[in-house]
């Protein structure tokens, strides 16, 4: 296929996804399925265009004069991958399958400024979250917008239990890797711009055989400041898909217990595959029962909770849902934090900490969660950012992420990554 057909094909799936409410990522293979003509570099090139509307849907649209998917896609071509509107146009004038060609009014809003947008639309988020992040980030709020609305990179985290960081750059030597600026067992493929293609590590043979994991690097930064040790008893109380439970266990170098735990038995089901193929032999998975946690109450040296929440912290990963968000789920979801909190509190014993942490960048979900728990048990302290930062990574706290309420926050400005938050408190 040829740009103007990728074009229309990508203004047909966002029509797909605002009609029928499809999710993109479904509406993408649905596509896919139904013209099976188009090759894995189509079909790759006509993601990266929906998401990249999608990213930067509010801006474009306020250039554009319309949130129309036409409208959003080639604000995409001109302004984002940077197409000259001549050429374009004369492209589609000789493709059947090409949009109509662009008026002179769609090619003069696409080449203005956002000068008189508000501070909203110039940050690429949804009006109504503009205090909270404010509150979060201060004057800098705008630009960590702008920074959640990037392309995101693909990182793994090294499995130590079965290799090295220099095993896996080799093993994927093919795709550039690189190793990530902070986590030391981080491997990192930067995005690509326009039509580029994210790799396809889990056919490698280093995967195939447990030497990495596909994961974020802010994922495993909070995972490392969790500073889990050898010999200790562990719970994860909402170990999802495992990912973070993994990077326990390798930090554990299988010593002591993990017991992974999740109340929605779907999410957990991936868990027992990684567990094998990553050979991590000190995790014991407790299904979603009845009392199945009542014999580690008061004896866990750290309980992590990794918590439901909004997901702002990966929304450039998953921009549709930046749209959909609403102060009913976030809600929903700070009354889930709440009480996994208080609930966490029950297996600490005496000594034991508690790691809080969220892929969210509001405050409601953070400092917020921790003000509101430390003021119910005043037993709880916090630990330093700057010693846990230290004592992970041999570096000083980098400059931004502390937040007010003494918390680390990480996002794509700040430290290259995912949003994440984290808080340690030692009882």
């Amino acid at each position: 296929m040829r740009l103007p057909g990728r074009l229309a094909a990508a203004i047909a799936v966002l029509t797909e996804v605002e009609t029928r409410k499809r999710p993109v990522s479904e509406a993408l293979k649905a596509w896919g399925l139904a013209n099976r003509f188009a090759g894995a570099g189509d079909r790759a090139a006509i993601g990266n265009l929906v998401y990249d509307a999608l990213r930067h849907r509010a801006s474009h649209a306020f250039l554009m004069g319309s949130d129309a998917p036409r409208a959003l896609v080639l604000a995409v071509a001109l302004r984002d991958w940077r197409e000259d509107p001549a050429a374009l146009n004369a492209a589609f004038a000789d493709d059947s399958h090409a949009p109509h060609p662009m008026s002179e009014d769609e090619i003069a809003r696409a080449a203005a400024s956002l000068e008189g947008a508000s501070e909203a639309v110039r940050a690429d988020v949804p009006e109504w979250l503009a205090p909270s992040l404010e509150r979060g980030f201060g004057a800098d709020w705008v630009a960590e917008g702008a920074g959640m609305a990037g392309r995101p990179s693909l990182d793994l985290r090294t499995n130590t239990l079965k290799a090295n960081r220099d095993r896996v750059l080799k093993s994927l030597a093919r795709f550039n890797p690189q190793p990530t600026a902070i986590a030391p067992h981080g491997v990192t493929m930067p995005a690509g711009p326009r039509d580029a293609r994210t790799p396809n590590v889990t056919t490698d043979e280093g995967y195939l055989k447990g030497w990495f994991e596909v994961q974020d690097q802010g994922s495993q930064i909070v995972a490392a400041l969790a500073q889990a040790q050898p010999g200790e008893q562990v719970l994860d109380l909402c170990a999802g898909a495992g990912g973070k439970t993994l990077a326990l266990a390798a930090a554990m170098a299988n010593k002591g217990q993990i017991f992974a735990f999740d109340t929605d038995r779907n999410r957990l089901a991936p868990i027992y595959d990684r567990l094998k193929r990553n050979g991590a032999r000190n995790v014991q998975v407790r299904p979603p029962l009845e009392h199945a946690l009542d014999d580690l109450i008061g004896k866990m040296d750290r309980v992590v909770i990794d918590a439901p929440c909004t997901g702002t912290g990966t929304w450039r990963r998953r921009p549709d849902t930046k749209w959909k968000l609403s102060p009913e789920l976030l809600a929903t979801r700070m009354a889930e934090q709440a009480a996994l909190l208080r609930q966490g509190l029950a297996y600490l014993k005496p000594g034991g900490r508690l790691v809080y942490i969220t892929c969210s960048i509001l405050p409601e979900e953070n400092d917020d969660q921790i003000v509101a728990l430390q003021a119910e048990h005043p037993q709880l302290a916090s630990l330093p950012p700057a010693e846990l930062w230290s004592a992970a990574f041999g570096t000083p706290l980098p400059p931004g992420v502390l937040t007010a309420g003494g918390g680390i926050a990480l996002t794509p400005r700040l430290t290259g990554t995912d949003g994440f938050y984290c808080h340690v408190l030692r009882r």
